[in-house]
């Protein structure tokens, strides 16, 4: 597929996804939405790939959320199933997605990077859900993950105002995992990801689907059910499942296969 609104760049198992849309601040419409989808849709099922970074092109923007001037002018709203960029109702990629978030992430630009598993910002990042300003609200799940993730007054602080908050106050609030120089969200954001591959991607996988699955249910539910879910099978039976303790018992790094 041609990409007119994003670049997709491999690194080893790691998947790096630029928003590129910059005459915009990379705000995004319906087309780009669409493009992203098949971006994502790609990613989840690449065996190869086991972790994904999204960033935004230039140095002023993650992203700026709906293209208000494209809605405006008539242009038609609406995405795929996979939600805003193909990220924000995407809740079948057991795959980590990490933002790296390196300046305006505003609106459907902060739902994006909510939507992620980390967020890593540098200092000129700047995040909030200004919806209530345009007389909008905030739908593509801002709404609902800031106070799953930073609890609900201060979320209520930020969504009720609208305000601006810094990379530092993100950090504080607990939203943000690292705050780097500008410049860095992705280099820092890169770190990240070749952490996450020295462990099994079955294993994280299995890890991530657990939490998402156990956080909506009781904690009794969760524990009780979390061998049941199908990650968590499938790490079971794999050959890192094996591959984990044999290079443990022999002093030797693992190899994974992911699989």
């Amino acid at each position: 597929m041609e990409l007119k609104f994003s670049r997709v760049e491999r690194k080893g198992p790691i998947t790096i996804v630029t928003l590129s849309r910059p005459e915009v601040y990379n705000a995004l419409h319906t087309d780009a939405h669409f493009e992203l989808q098949k971006v994502f849709d790609d990613f989840s099922v690449d065996p190869d790939q086991w972790i994904a970074i999204v960033t935004g092109s230039g140095d002023k923007a993650f992203c700026a959320g709906n293209d208000l001037k494209w809605q405006a002018a008539g242009g038609k709203r609406g995405w795929d199933k996979g939600g805003f960029a193909g990220l924000t109702s995407r809740f079948d990629c057991d795959k980590p997605i990490i933002a790296a978030v390196n300046g305006v992430a505003m609106g459907g630009g902060f739902e994006i990077a909510l939507a992620c598993d980390l967020i890593i910002a540098a200092e000129n990042a700047t995040f909030a859900l200004p919806e209530p300003r345009v007389g909008l609200a905030a739908l593509a799940g801002g709404l609902h993950r800031l106070p799953r993730q930073i609890g609900l007054k201060r979320a209520m602080g930020m969504i009720l105002t609208a305000r601006h908050v810094s990379a530092k106050e993100g950090f504080e609030l607990g939203f943000v995992n690292e705050v780097v120089p500008q410049g860095e969200a992705l280099t820092a954001a890169l770190r990240w990801a070749e952490m996450i591959t020295k462990n099994s991607p079955m294993s994280i996988r299995a890890s991530k689907q657990a939490i998402q699955r156990g956080l909506a249910v009781s904690l009794e539910q969760a524990i009780a059910e979390q061998r049941d879910y199908p990650a968590v099978q499938a790490m079971a039976v794999s050959q890192d499942y094996i591959e984990g303790p044999k290079a443990f018992s022999e002093k030797r790094p693992p190899k994974w296969v992911g699989k």
